[in-house]
């Protein structure tokens, strides 16, 4: 039975690939996201559910993300925000999170080797083991000239403590410039805080997808996506499929954006 399952989705799918970008063309690129935020979830629950050990779903993950960034170089996607490892995280048993991050130093150094996107590490790198953050900073260095997707790494990343370190950062800038509390609380605004974050200068994310059934932002870019859509998929994110993209931007075409409004 699964062997047919399996038959039936090689032969299927690609047709509903197509149709799928043929409704994308027909609402226009226009409706298309610029800016796409990625919960990339489930990794660990994709391990349980096939037998294997945890890192073997996070490197069943990593494996995914080259893929997915192909598709949204093809849809003219222009900025990525790729959430691997959160603040929360960096509390997880020893034996656990230094597979994990063993894992994201390859990815990374991967993703930078392929010469295709620009990487931007984004997080409180500063938590980081050094050697991990050594080699966020250097695939930093090494794309800094690549005219591709612009792909933001958000490793030991919480968006509390984004805004958190927004602030700080802002006050020490005034301070350097000789500005009083006083002063700065009388002209202080949302723009202001914006030009400290750690994407500063990019567009906010248009589309927030979310893997594995969760529904819930759990302190992903909380500032950046006011004005996001939102798009929750079942499959886990090893399991994610371009059709699974190719949904949720068709869900993203069709929404009305208000912009708060």
């Amino acid at each position: 039975m699964g062997t047919f399952k399996d038959a039936a989705k090689r032969v299927l799918y690609p047709t509903y690939e197509a149709r799928l970008v043929r409704q994308l063309e027909t609402l226009g690129s226009d409706r298309l996201p610029k800016h796409v935020g990625v919960m990339l979830d489930g990794n660990r629950r994709w391990a349980r559910a096939v037998g294997a050990d945890t890192a073997a779903g996070h490197r069943a993950g990593a494996a995914n993300i080259s893929p997915f960034l192909a598709w949204c170089d093809d849809l003219g996607v222009e900025v990525v925000t790729l959430w691997l490892l959160s603040t929360d995280n960096l509390n997880r048993p020893a034996e656990e999170l230094a597979p994990l991050l063993g894992i994201i130093e390859d990815v990374v150094t991967e993703l930078a080797a392929a010469g295709h996107w620009r990487i931007n590490p984004v997080g409180a790198l500063d938590l980081l083991p050094p050697a991990t953050a050594r080699v966020l900073k250097d695939a930093a260095d090494a794309t800094h000239d690549v005219d591709g997707t612009l792909v933001n790494i958000a490793v030991g990343y919480g968006g509390r403590r984004e805004i958190a370190d927004a602030v700080r950062s802002l006050l020490q800038h005034h301070a350097g410039q000789g500005t009083s509390i006083e002063e700065l609380a009388e002209v202080l605004d949302v723009d202001h805080i914006a030009e400290h974050l750690y994407t500063r200068g990019q567009p906010d994310p248009d589309l927030v997808i979310r893997t594995s059934g969760e529904q819930r932002l759990g302190g992903f870019l909380l500032w950046q996506s006011a004005h996001s859509e939102f798009y929750f998929c079942e499959a886990y994110w090893p399991d994610f499929r371009r059709v699974d993209f190719l949904r949720a931007l068709r869900a993203y075409a069709v929404r009305h954006r208000r912009f708060g409004q």
